[in-house]
């Protein structure tokens, strides 16, 4: 029974990485991704990589929030660190136009340098996007072609948004998102049009608890990505095991992983 947790921050000060992985482990999470979003992240997710190569793979990339602290020279490291083994994906990267706490036009240009590297390197994209749909749509589409793939991680958007990621040819990570009754209702929605053979489960941890989950707790964790397949399944009126192995196959295709 084992799971994938496409997506967790492994790195974020609220968590000790070896006891993380460890109630991961217990409840069938046998393989997580490390994201990454800015370069003091990089050679630490390598360095937990090398600690745990049979239950991790990592991301190489700067957040729209980051962007304005990249420098020349991070682009030569971006380029150096995601050809070490175990690096699946460039990113996060994407763009964040609701705080803006990069300027826009330095989000672009960051977002569009990492996009050059993916399709040098051959990787695909872990995309991250908040009230900048058009504006990321329109630098992806012509990125694309070029591009081995991505997944549009951590989806909050509506169904007309879904259907033109999934145009693009693009898997859809799912988190405990759809778990929020209020906040949720859009992406509900939006979940029932994603094929399962483009349906990628995460949890985006230590953020985006399960608000179905008993008893609340303070962070989001790996173990908990169970139940929020358990619950995506209700929605959809799938059975949880088909989801946790379409998920798990999709990861694997997704990250080039055997």
């Amino acid at each position: 029974m084992a799971w994938f947790d496409a997506g967790v921050n492994l790195l974020d000060k609220r968590f000790d990485p070896d006891e993380i992985i460890g109630r991961a482990m217990d409840a069938g999470v046998e393989k997580l991704c490390i994201i990454t979003t800015h370069p003091d992240e990089w050679e630490k997710a390598i360095v937990l990589y090398e600690a745990y190569p049979q239950q991790c793979c990592f991301t190489i990339g700067v957040h729209p929030h980051n962007a304005k602290e990249v420098e020349q020279d991070h682009y030569r490291l971006l380029r150096q660190f995601a050809q070490n083994k175990g690096c699946v994906a460039i990113g996060e990267c994407g763009l964040d136009f609701n705080r803006n706490f990069s300027g826009q036009q330095t989000q672009l240009s960051v977002f569009e340098a990492q996009l050059s590297i993916a399709t040098e390197l051959n990787l695909p994209v872990y995309l991250h996007e908040r009230d900048a749909f058009e504006a990321q749509i329109a630098l992806l589409s012509q990125y694309m072609p070029q591009l081995s793939g991505g997944i549009a991680h951590c989806f909050t958007g509506n169904a007309a948004q879904v259907k033109r990621y999934l145009a693009l040819g693009l898997y859809i990570g799912i988190t405990g998102w759809v778990c929020d009754d209020k906040r949720g209702e859009t992406l509900r929605d939006a979940v029932q049009h994603i094929p399962l053979e483009k349906l990628i489960l995460e949890t985006d941890a230590p953020y985006l608890f399960p608000k179905t989950l008993r008893p609340r707790k303070r962070n989001n964790e790996p173990a908990f990505l169970p139940h929020i397949a358990s619950q995506l399944g209700e929605y959809l009126a799938v059975e949880t095991d088909i989801l946790r192995k379409c998920s798990y196959a999709n990861a694997c295709e997704l990250f080039s992983l055997e």
